[in-house]
């Protein structure tokens, strides 16, 4: 809060930030509790964890990791589907559907690849479930060149970062709302992504900056050849 009020031309120390929220009754909102909703009870392949929660890649797209999760409205389920990568963690794919089969995340890493366009090689991470274990996900990974990584059963640490990110989605967006129609949940959903989180959100894994900035930033520091890597 205190970088942000300085950013915008305020000057603000932490006491003061500290006091008048108090006095205003203005608090951030508390993460929840991981709560798993991936159905690995399924026949398919499963890949090892060969990402072993090395969550700080040394450069973009290294690794990639992706999960889905459930949103409720009015008219139903919603279900999102994301590819974060984690160096600057910049959401570069993501897909919005009533059902949660595979082309959900098929269409997510499409979105990705087409964004960043990144040489062979990437290191996928996802959890178990049957979307990223089918054969069509699977396809698109060898289309793609990438290598798949898999978190262990019931272990929704070994891909904490995108997990926090839902977390910080929900209570940032859709805490204390309610959606009439999914249309209205796509909007709120594009706006977030696009607009604040990978623009604007600051990040404290990244010293309190955008992952466009970090970005930015990161790219500005590197020869001519390796900025396209």
């Amino acid at each position: 809060m205190v970088l942000e009020l300085r950013a915008r031309g305020f000057s603000a120390s932490k006491e003061r930030v500290e006091r008048l929220m108090q006095e205003n009754g203005i608090r951030a909102r508390h993460k929840r509790k991981f709560k798993v909703t991936t159905d690995s009870k399924h026949g398919l392949p499963v890949a090892d964890n060969l990402l072993d929660r090395n969550f700080m890649p040394e450069a973009p797209n290294r690794v990639w990791t992706s999960d889905i999760t459930c949103l409720w409205t009015d008219e139903g389920w919603l279900h999102l589907a994301i590819v974060l990568d984690l160096f600057n963690r910049e959401v570069v794919g993501w897909s919005l559907k009533p059902r949660m089969t595979a082309d959900i995340v098929t269409d997510a890493l499409t979105m990705a690849w087409f964004r960043r366009k990144p040489v062979l090689g990437v290191l996928h991470h996802s959890d178990r479930g049957s979307q990223y274990a089918s054969q069509v996900f699977q396809d698109k990974l060898a289309e793609y060149g990438m290598t798949c990584s898999m978190s262990r059963k019931g272990n929704c640490w070994d891909n904490a970062p995108t997990e926090s990110w839902f977390n910080s989605f929900k209570n940032e967006r859709l805490h204390g709302i309610g959606f009439a129609t999914r249309e209205d949940m796509r909007a709120t959903a594009f706006e977030y992504i696009e607009v604040l989180y990978n623009r604007k959100r600051r990040h404290s894994t990244l010293g309190y900056k955008s992952p466009t900035q970090f970005m930015h930033d990161w790219l500005g520091g590197q020869p001519l050849e390796k900025q396209v890597a």
